[in-house]
């Protein structure tokens, strides 16, 4: 359990102290955000902060891992390694879009289909070795099953283990690619998506140190509503790291940003959400306790949609957060009022998680 608190601690100390240095570095290299020309006019006077910063949370995330395992003598899980792989792959591919637009001097970065290449062959890979690693009791860090608060009855591999497999694969990056895409919808405005992902990532440290409690691996003490979960502490680990690398970055990132994290950033923490909620056997409760990350999707897909059909848009600008901005609220007013929508989702889910076991 201490590992939790210290990976926590070291990687907010280390996102707090090595951003201002990192902005440092991207200044003097004149590394800085393009900002799209059909956005808010507002987002103009932001054209040359720095950008890129998810490298800090990224590093910073690893650094806190790694000295929390050292500090206490634990030694690395499948479960944790493979949740740190799926989300430094995906900000490797977001990196690559990033320094495109900078070196390129342009507001778009890796084309489409490259983009969902790198995304696709990091979340097959993943997807793929989810599947193995099998402890002393046999389970694997993620199940061929879909989860809502535990794995359900509805199992992908109902018609043999290569059946599973790929349409695991297919379900897994399915998750992948929605969750990625999520949270770089939301990295529109200061602050907004750093804080909706830190109370986010904060619940699934409950989540994991819960079912760690509550194991089913512990043989003697085991309940019957024990959580399948094979390695919940680790991840609690993971996600607390990531929780203190996005406080220290945080810092920075509010209003008014010194730093945006970029596709770096958004794409890291997608990848690492879409790993806590696949790995946690927590797929759908996923939805609930991200629920703003999904209402922000919603939106730019309703958009889409109606305007296709009808020629009209319902919002004045998607994704969301544009629409209140083009309405005249200020850019901290929807920041903070969509934290706190996002708390209320994440007390929501974490309120139907408990309330699952209580029930039993």
């Amino acid at each position: 359990m201490r590992a939790v608190l210290i990976s926590g601690g070291i990687s907010m100390l280390v996102a707090l102290l090595g951003t201002p240095l990192f902005i440092r570095f991207l200044v003097k290299r004149q590394y800085g955000q393009f900002i799209r020309q059909d956005g808010p006019t507002a987002h103009f006077t932001k054209r040359g902060t720095p950008t890129m910063g998810g490298v800090v949370i990224i590093g910073a995330t690893l650094v806190g891992w790694g000295l929390g395992l050292l500090l206490t003598g634990t030694t690395p899980s499948a479960s944790a390694l493979l949740a740190l792989f799926l989300m430094t792959g995906l900000g490797v591919v977001g990196f690559l879009d990033d320094f495109i637009k900078i070196s390129r001097q342009r507001s778009l970065g890796l084309s489409p289909l490259w983009k969902i290449v790198g995304q696709g062959v990091v979340g097959v890979v993943f997807s793929v070795l989810a599947l193995q690693f099998p402890n002393e009791q046999f389970r694997t860090p993620a199940s061929t099953r879909i989860s809502f608060i535990r794995d359900t009855g509805l199992d992908l591999a109902f018609a043999g283990a290569t059946v599973g497999l790929v349409l695991f694969v297919i379900w897994a990056n399915f998750l992948i690619t929605a969750w990625s895409n999520a949270v770089n919808l939301t990295d529109g405005l200061d602050g907004l998506a750093t804080g909706v992902s830190l109370i986010v990532f904060g619940a699934y440290v409950l989540v994991g140190v819960w079912q760690f409690n509550q194991t089913c691996q512990k043989l003697l003490s085991a309940g019957p509503r024990c959580y399948e979960t094979r390695d919940p502490l680790d991840l609690a680990v993971v996600a607390a790291a990531i929780t203190g690398a996005l406080f220290g970055f945080l810092w920075w990132n509010a209003s008014p940003a010194k730093i945006f994290m970029g596709d770096t950033g958004s794409l890291a923490l997608g990848g690492a959400l879409a790993a806590l909620t696949i790995l946690t056997r927590t797929e759908i409760l996923g939805a609930i306790i991200g629920g703003l990350f999904v209402l922000i999707v919603l939106s730019d897909v309703i958009q889409i949609g109606f305007f296709k059909m009808t020629g009209r848009r319902v919002f004045k600008m998607a994704p969301l957060h544009h629409h209140f901005e083009l309405s005249g609220w200020g850019e901290v007013t929807i920041v903070i009022r969509f934290w706190i929508i996002a708390g209320l989702f994440v007390a929501l889910g974490v309120g139907i998680f408990y309330a699952e076991w209580v029930a039993q």
